[in-house]
């Protein structure tokens, strides 16, 4: 009888604006299953779930869209410009975001996915890294992460908030990582990154 490989796990992270979703785009196209604890995170602060109250509660109206929904470029401008803010936010969401992140881990691998990659700026700090056989740092400099930003219509004054709130965070992220991968080429040379180290993962669950 032959047995399957086992399903690989992945964990991508890096600063904001770097590409780590573009790296997850090549990655589901190459037929890797992937899990967005970004995308997790909106679904468990929708209205009507306990966390949206809980972060009502913590940042008031100013965070409350008309609709009911969060304000998440107001509670963003909040929290990345003060780390008290920031870290209760991550401490209402995260028990609530882990669990389905599991759950889709585990669903990926029932199914007999080669590969489920789980994308999430906390990997490491939330304990998911442990989780993983290989954790993906992806990074670029400071310029392309500038331009990448506003590019995405994001003012220049947030972006550079964001990025000084993740300051040093490649140089805390490192040592944890597998493969850093340099996103501040061509897509083409990322993407030959990216296919690299996914067969080099492949290969070492055979």
């Amino acid at each position: 009888m032959t047995t399957r490989p086992r399903t690989v796990r992945i964990g991508i992270t890096g600063p904001i604006g770097c590409g780590k979703s573009q790296v997850v785009r090549w990655l589901s196209e190459l037929g890797v299953h992937v899990v967005d604890a970004d995308r997790v995170s909106r679904s468990v602060t929708e209205p009507g779930h306990p966390v949206h109250d809980l972060v009502l509660r913590r940042f008031g109206s100013a965070v409350a869209g008309p609709d009911g929904t969060l304000d998440r470029a107001a509670l963003g401008r909040i929290v990345f410009s003060d780390a008290a803010a920031l870290r209760d936010l991550e401490a209402m969401v995260h028990p609530a975001v882990r669990p389905r992140i599991v759950e889709a881990i585990e669903a990926a691998e029932a199914a007999g996915a080669p590969a489920v990659a789980i994308e999430a700026i906390k990997l490491v700090e939330g304990g998911l890294a442990a989780t993983c056989d290989e954790v993906w740092l992806v990074a670029c400099d400071p310029a392309t992460q500038r331009e990448r930003l506003t590019a995405r219509g994001m003012p220049v004054t947030d972006a550079e908030q964001r990025m000084a709130a993740q300051s040093g965070l490649v140089e805390r992220l490192r040592p944890a990582a597998t493969w850093v991968l340099d996103a501040s080429g061509s897509p083409a040379e990322t993407r030959a990154l990216v296919v690299a180290a996914l067969a080099e993962a492949l290969r070492s669950a055979r």
